[in-house]
């Protein structure tokens, strides 16, 4: 029977609800279909005062509610009328031996247990008591017997029912499995907050319970001999990648999402702090290229300079619509996925053409996206559990004698926006390229110690950028005294306090002068005595922002 296409009529109907939404106007839906509708307690009440026709639980129990209403639909002419096989012979005549007529639709939605915990002060008997027991077991006796009756759990999909009983007279078998799969779902949802409530209050056990769905098979895994997929968080409140719309492009693997996700956290976070066009480029989970310009051509240009080796088959994410102006830019410029916003339709059809594997992805608003509460990482059998890293600092404190301009402020934000999402040990350095735009001019990621983070990886990748400026303005000093030049008006953040001075030694020798970092250090006072002594500024955030 499963699996074919069968409609099945519907003339007793049972609802029973704590939220009402809609309910009233389903059920005069029901009622010009001829369905027969059974109800329960209040909601009884209120479809009564709408003058709709209702048969009240105890007349089909023959007893009345009791027990403060623990107990009213626990009785086999209720859960017969439910389970009940329609094409069993025995089940038809063991029904009408007791007198069990069956129940077709079931519309029932819980005691709102989730919403009483989370009221303030609440106490544990109230919380007991918005603990569901028959509500649950009939929605479970409904989507176990699916191929005879409809399960509605949810008041958005009122709609769904009355259409299909006005245009076939029933409901279809895909209709009756969807509402099965999503009543179980629903229970089992619900469980699991009793579960960990009474688990914390009665035990004092602290449980997670993680609900995820819709899993994507992926190309790969972290590696091509590893399978892998995608779900979508339940209720999530910050729309992610899991909600993108893939427009154009192969299969997404496991590490695009990784890269994309960090393209996407580090887009969002410099859309809080400017509204111009940004453009960020991420390899193996580092923004190795990121700028803001008045244009998305120039934004995009300015962070493909930042690293162009790096660049190559990375992932390039923008805050905004993607413009043909720079998609035709990117001719030539192998990148695995674009994310953004939108794209412009010319823009679509040009990087369509342009490569049949590119992978495009639609992002959700950015302004209408939330952070995730939640951090979750899996250890080897266990999980670890985390608030999201949000804000950039909790202070702006000038530590040292000179204080940096105001003029900084806003490079330092880019700056420090760029450094949180860059592996630990991460430094970053930020440059002002034009007046309001910005350059991560430089990084340094993933080190066992700061000093190398600087002095090896992110000095020396600033020196090989600043080469390339160089040849092209052609000014009139020397290669050396340039660099020095432009790295004294650039800021240099740490994503960490400096245990030792010699990160500041190795920063000043290279002519930064603006220096920002969290603090903390037990030589703070160390720390501080070399920036005075070499003429840097120092600024103290409080905020660390470690990312392993």
């Amino acid at each position: 029977m499963a699996g074919d296409s069968k409609v099945v009529p519907v003339k007793r109907a049972l609802i029973s609800t704590s939220d009402k939404t809609g309910v009233v106007d389903f059920c005069r839906e029901l009622q010009k279909s001829n369905v027969e509708i059974i109800s329960t307690g209040g909601t009884s009440m209120v479809l009564k005062d709408e003058g709709i026709n209702v048969v009240d639980i105890s007349e089909i129990t023959g007893f009345p509610e009791m027990m403060d209403g623990r107990v009213k639909t626990l009785h086999p002419t209720i859960h017969g009328g439910i389970l009940a096989k329609r094409d069993s012979q025995s089940h038809i005549k063991e029904a009408e031996k007791n007198s069990i007529r069956f129940i077709d639709l079931l519309a029932i939605n819980l005691y709102p247990f989730e919403e009483t915990i989370n009221s303030k002060n609440v106490k544990l008997s109230e919380a007991i008591e918005q603990i569901d027991i028959g509500g649950p077991a009939m929605l479970r006796a409904g989507a176990k017997n699916y191929e005879y009756v409809t399960v509605i759990t949810d008041y958005n999909d009122y709609a769904t029912v009355t259409e299909e009983l006005t245009q076939t007279g029933g409901i279809s078998l895909d209709t009756r499995q969807r509402f099965a799969v999503k009543a179980f779902r629903h229970t089992a949802n619900y469980d699991s907050i009793v579960d960990t409530y009474l688990s914390k209050t009665l035990l004092g056990e602290d449980i997670l319970r993680l609900q995820f769905t819709n899993g994507q098979p992926l190309r790969y895994g972290e590696n091509w001999h590893q399978e892998a997929r995608c779900y979508s968080e339940v209720n999530a409140t910050c729309p992610g990648l899991s909600k993108a719309v893939q427009l154009h492009g192969k299969q997404m693997s496991y590490n695009n999402y990784i890269d994309a996700d960090n393209a996407l956290q580090t887009i969002r976070e410099l859309e809080q702090i400017t509204s111009k066009h940004a453009a960020v480029i991420v390899k193996h989970n580092n923004p190795c290229g990121l700028a803001t310009g008045t244009t998305q051509l120039q934004a995009l240009k300015e962070a493909l300079a930042g690293d162009p080796i790096s660049a190559f088959g990375s992932i390039l994410c923008f805050n905004k619509p993607v413009t043909l102006e720079a998609a035709q830019f990117l001719k030539g410029i192998f990148v695995e996925l674009i994310l953004a916003p939108a794209f412009e339709p010319e823009a679509l059809e040009f990087l369509a053409h342009k490569n049949k594997d590119l992978r495009l992805l639609e992002l959700p608003k950015l302004n209408e996206s939330s952070a995730a509460n939640n951090i979750y990482h899996y250890i080897t059998g266990g999980v670890l559990k985390q608030t999201a890293d949000q804000g950039l600092y909790e202070k702006w404190e000038t530590v040292t004698s000179n204080n940096p301009p105001d003029k900084k402020y806003e490079l330092a934000m880019f700056t420090i926006a760029a450094c949180k999402h860059t592996k630990s040990n991460a430094i970053t350095i930020g440059y002002e390229y034009q007046t309001g735009c910005y350059t991560l001019l430089a990084m340094g990621a993933g080190q066992p110690n700061r000093v190398d983070s600087i002095k090896k990886l992110a000095i020396t990748k600033a020196h090989e950028n600043l080469l390339t400026r160089y040849e092209t303005e052609q000014p009139e000093i020397g290669v050396e005294e340039y660099y020095k030049q432009i790295l004294s008006e650039c800021v240099l953040t740490s994503d960490a306090f400096f245990p030792f001075p010699d990160s500041i030694i190795s920063s000043a020798k290279a002519g930064i002068r603006y220096i920002v970092s969290p603090g903390g250090s037990i030589r703070d006072k160390e720390v501080i005595a070399e920036a005075n002594k070499l003429g840097v500024s120092l600024v103290f955030t409080g905020m660390r922002h470690f990312n392993h």
